[in-house]
């Protein structure tokens, strides 16, 4: 059975509650997403969901963060062979429930696929049928090559300044490939930090506001 039909917006909206969708693509970054959910539920009222593409889940095992009581929804959860019009479509009801998205890490392709408004899986169409109004922050983690190659500038462009995503990123470090240069998704403790500022979230009484979590 297909999980779509398990999630509707209306359901899973709560008062004074900072919905956060994550969604991880292709680049070996995405091995930092359950540090990432971890992280952020170590604030007071933040509700989580993942949606992770197929490339994805070759570098982290989404048992992880779903053990923490997060969602991770991949391609195969859109669909019910059994649908019928009227019936709830995951990726509208996913983009219903979102206050903030973050695409962290952002490879390559699915840069190219931002860009050029491909809808070709359940994060893709997401992101076509999000509200412009839905604050939206790329996080680019590439090679440093392919991170330099003259179409990565036009998709940024074209991201940034016709579609309105903020980007944030790369930074330069050493790359999982053994090079050593810019392409490298930022931080992922920046990532949660940003999310933490925009919305002005509290830590859960008890805690002291340090990280305890591995890098």
């Amino acid at each position: 059975m297909s999980a779509a039909s398990k999630f509707i917006a209306s359901e899973r909206r709560r008062p004074n509650t900072t919905n956060v969708l994550l969604m991880l693509s292709g680049s070996v970054a995405s091995i930092k997403a359950p540090l990432i959910v971890k992280e952020l539920l170590t604030y007071n009222n933040v509700a989580i969901e993942v949606v992770a593409t197929k490339a994805s889940l070759t570098f982290f095992r989404p048992e992880d963060i779903r053990a923490q009581s997060v969602n991770v929804w991949v391609d195969e959860d859109e669909w019910n062979p059994d649908y019928k019009i009227g019936d709830p479509i995951l990726h509208i009801e996913l983009r219903r429930w979102a206050d903030v998205v973050l695409v962290a890490p952002c490879s390559a392709n699915t840069l190219s696929k931002i860009a050029n408004g491909t809808c070709d899986n359940l994060a893709t169409s997401l992101l076509r049928a999000l509200a412009p109004t839905t604050p939206t922050y790329i996080f680019p983690a590439m090679n440093t090559l392919m991170y330099e190659h003259p179409l990565t500038a036009h998709h940024l462009r074209t991201i940034h300044e016709i579609i309105g995503y903020t980007i944030v990123g790369p930074i330069s470090k050493g790359l999982a490939c053994g090079d050593v240069g810019l392409g490298a998704m930022v931080e992922w403790r920046d990532i949660v930090l940003l999310v933490a500022e925009k919305f002005q979230l509290t830590k859960i009484s008890g805690g002291n506001g340090a990280s305890t979590l591995p890098t």
